[in-house]
């Protein structure tokens, strides 16, 4: 595991625990629950330009390179599309949307740090 994996580990749970007690709470989405999911989408641009960076250089992806890429982007497309469901419903649900990102992200960081190495 590289540190942008536990970057993402750290940011991801972070932003579910608190879209999970906003939806707990019964409130609508409201800046703290989507800013949170912001910096998910932050940390994977992160990852995304470090990514870059690291080809760049020289370093090799071990795993088959077109999965690695696609999910990046697909990674990158979550918070958007959560962000988007969550200002057209204003419900205490899409804050349990906007809580799935997180681990989404991880999810996919941690199998795309296998594909790397």
């Amino acid at each position: 595991m590289d540190a942008y994996f536990y970057i993402i580990l750290a940011i991801g749970l972070l932003s579910t625990v608190i879209c999970v007690v906003a939806g707990i709470l019964k409130k609508a989405p409201n800046d703290v629950t989507i800013l949170s999911v912001a910096a998910v989408e932050l940390a994977l641009l992160v990852y995304l330009v470090g990514s870059i960076v690291r080809v760049i250089a020289g370093e090799r992806i071990a795993g088959e390179a077109w999965e690695f890429w696609g999910y990046i982007v697909t990674a990158l497309m979550l918070p958007v599309a959560a962000v988007y469901w969550s200002i057209l419903e204003r419900t205490r649900w899409s804050n349990f949307v906007l809580a799935a990102v997180g681990v989404t992200a991880l999810v996919m960081a941690a199998r795309m740090n296998q594909i790397w190495y």
